[in-house]
């Protein structure tokens, strides 16, 4: 045992030395400080992706569609609909071309959903039914206005128009029975006061808005418009005039996100066409991103957009990407092409994913969509 004046030497003596642990002298550099950006940008590069699928036969991509699944679920936390509810009818519009009812999903302790129900002209008959489609609508201040149609809007006209968002009208004429849910934060569930100034909405984002104040509350924007689709979907397939194995999904731009992570862990969607999506998170978070509604919290060091692409398989699946689309980075649709090939490909079903690359912008792309869901939903037409 040392000495009590020995023990003070050899502590002050320990203490100098960590004071000038790491000092630099007169002539060293100091060391750069990286930006937060710089950080994330490195950080997203090098992220860990250790997910991904690597095997080449159907066991190997099973096992992994399975643990992958799982993981994709934990990060997303609960986001079953509810199993008690209600569909509110508040008004119906009888059109020449299709008939549009206004209702809302409601039930104990979750927000109501506004959702349009669109349907064709003439009725079944015979005992026959109608595929049932849901149409998921991107940002926008119409929200789910946009996708149904609502033209008589004049505020909604343009953006309809240039980037054909009608799809779920379209689809309702073309003999669809047809779900379209206002998600959250746009439209209808927006801000009346926000809603009806654009300049507010390119100030304050709304998504990242919502993302920081919902997770405050311990809720996760992405998880919760999940939920409204999965309740829409539920919704869709009750009606008697619905064929419940004939349903099918699509979305332009964030109803594309939407469309993929929905029909990646919703096995009774049969068909998906994702639209103005084919993107990574990866290459999205190394430059300046707010988009608080597409987040998962977590998801890089797992895998990314392939990987939950890869979750389609082997149901069929359209990507659309238009030429002139500046949100797809071609290098970054090649990417996610080759991943999501590689799972189609381990279960024998490369000709079930399609991708669509058409002469456009950021736009819906009704020509090769329609009759890829008529094959698969209205295969007698």
């Amino acid at each position: 045992m040392l000495p009590r004046r020995g023990f003070l030497r050899d502590a002050a003596a320990a203490m100098a030395a960590a004071s000038n642990c790491g000092r630099l002298n007169a002539d060293d550099v100091a060391p750069s400080v990286p930006t937060v950006d710089e950080r994330i940008k490195t950080a997203a590069g090098d992220a860990p992706l250790a997910m991904q699928f690597s095997g080449t036969s159907p066991e190997e991509c099973r096992r992994w569609q399975g643990e992958f699944s799982a993981k994709l679920r934990a990060l997303l936390g609960p986001f079953d609909p509810p199993a008690k509810w209600n569909c509110v009818l508040q008004r119906t519009v009888r059109l020449e071309d299709h008939t549009r009812e206004e209702r809302v999903l409601v039930a104990q302790g979750v927000p109501p959903v506004p959702i349009y129900v669109l349907l064709p002209p003439k009725s079944p008959s015979g005992g026959q039914h109608l595929p049932g489609m849901l149409a998921l609508h991107g940002h926008g201040i119409g929200g789910y206005d946009t996708v149904a149609g609502r033209d008589d809007i004049p505020e909604l006209r343009e953006e309809i128009a240039s980037q054909r968002a009608d799809y779920g009208r379209q689809l309702a004429r073309r003999g669809y029975a047809v779900a379209v849910p206002c998600m959250t934060p746009f439209g209808r569930r927006l801000s009346p006061d926000v809603a009806r100034r654009p300049k507010l909405i390119r100030d304050v984002d709304p998504c990242a808005d919502t993302f920081v104040r919902l997770a405050i509350l311990g809720k996760l924007l992405i998880a919760e418009n999940l939920r409204d689709i999965l309740w829409t979907l539920a919704y869709l397939s009750s009606r008697e005039e619905v064929d419940a194995d004939r349903v099918g999904c699509a979305g332009l731009s964030y109803g594309g996100r939407m469309t993929m992570l929905s029909t990646a862990l919703e096995p009774r969607i049969r068909v998906a066409v994702i639209a103005g999506a084919m993107n990574c998170f990866q290459e999205r978070i190394g430059r300046h991103y707010t988009c608080g509604s597409q987040t998962i919290p977590g998801l890089l060091p797992l895998g990314d957009v392939p990987e939950i692409g890869g979750l389609i398989a082997p149901r069929p699946c359209m990507w659309q990407v238009g030429s002139q689309d500046k949100l797809l980075p071609p290098q970054w649709v090649d990417t996610i092409e080759q991943r999501i090939d590689r799972v189609y490909r381990a279960l024998g079903v490369a000709d079930r994913v399609q991708i669509d690359r058409f002469t456009g912008k950021h736009e819906w792309h009704g020509a090769a969509a329609y009759p890829f869901l008529d094959r698969i939903l209205r295969p007698a037409v």
